[in-house]
Parts: structure tokens; sequence; C-alpha cells
């Protein structure tokens, strides 16, 4: 059995609110065991027999099921997670700067929202220096405090062509779902 992070894409912000406890019992109906749900942003670990892209598309269903909304998750193991946790280069806890990792569920989109802020000239973003890429399905970037909502990638990230394979999560976030697997 392997063990997994899901992370959901835009829960309890934007009218879309779903309680942990009722997050645990829609996944719960999946075959995985051990489900622990994590913060109210929508993260949770959980063991299973599945393949991360099978698990994916059933998570996807049962949410859209369960909660009538259209979702989207990220699905990594924990392997990775635990990979993208020391391979960040930015501190987690700066008091001055937020350090975050936008997770992809598909390399090319994330490759597309480099050569975004690479400024390919495509849609016009500019590179504010502050992203680095952690692997295929990962990049960390930082931001002053209370600038998140204005950084590049964050406004990269609401665009709609990157709203089912993209989610972004504080690196302290990270932290905390790598220390659930126990």
């Amino acid at each position: 059995m392997a063990e997994f992070a899901v992370f959901l894409r835009g829960v309890n912000v934007g009218g879309i609110t779903i309680r942990m406890a009722a997050l645990r019992e829609a996944l719960g109906a999946l075959p995985v065991s051990g489900v622990k749900t994590l913060l109210a942003s929508g993260n949770a670990v959980l063991s299973t027999d599945l393949e991360g892209a099978t698990l994916k598309a059933r998570v996807e269903e049962a949410l859209r099921a369960s909660f009538g909304y259209d979702a989207w998750v990220v699905v990594l193991p924990r392997q990775a997670v635990e990979a993208l946790v020391r391979s960040c280069p930015y501190p987690p806890d700066d008091p001055q700067v937020h350090a975050y990792v936008t997770l992809s569920s598909d390399p090319a989109a994330l490759d597309r929202l480099v050569a975004l802020l690479e400024g390919d000239g495509s849609e016009g973003a500019q590179d504010d220096g502050a992203h680095v890429r952690l692997s295929p399905v990962a990049l960390a970037w930082r931001c002053p405090k209370g600038a998140t909502l204005d950084a590049p990638l964050s406004k990269a990230t609401a665009k709609p062509v990157f709203k089912a394979t993209t989610t972004t999560r504080n690196l302290r976030t990270l932290e905390k779902v790598r220390a659930a697997f126990g």
C-alpha cells in the first residue's frame, strides 16, 4: 500500500465550503485507508493500492458527487512531498516573506506557467525572479507578506487555463502534510 497526499484546489474560498469531517467521509468511501485531513484548505493524506492517476480521478469524482462543484486535485506520493519540502530553497517562516509551492498534476501545464513567468511574450506576465522549479510538478516561489494575490505567480495560476491542473500551498502547509504521514 502506498501513501499519498491529496491537495484540493479552491475549497473554502470563493463560496466552495467543505468541512474536513465531510471530506474525510467522502475520501473514506474510496478504496483507501488512514485518511487524515489537515487544515481547512483541503489537504489530506491516505494510503491506497490505487495508482496515483487513478486515485486522482476517483477523488475528483467523489468530490463532484459529494459536494457538487467542479473539483480538481493534485495527488503526490509521500516521497514526492518529502523531496519537495527538502529541496525548497526558501525558509518556511521568514517574518517578511511567504514561501509557496505551486503543485501541478500536469508537468506541461507547469512548463507553460514557467514560460509565462519568464516572459515568453504570449500573455504579458513578468518574471519577478522569485521562483525555482523544484521538480516537473512543483514550483517554489516567494513574495512579501500581504502581497500574495498581487504576485505574478498568483495571478498566473488564477488564469482559467491553470485551474484544473495547479494548486498552491504555503511551504509551512507542505511541512504539516509531510509530518502527517507519521
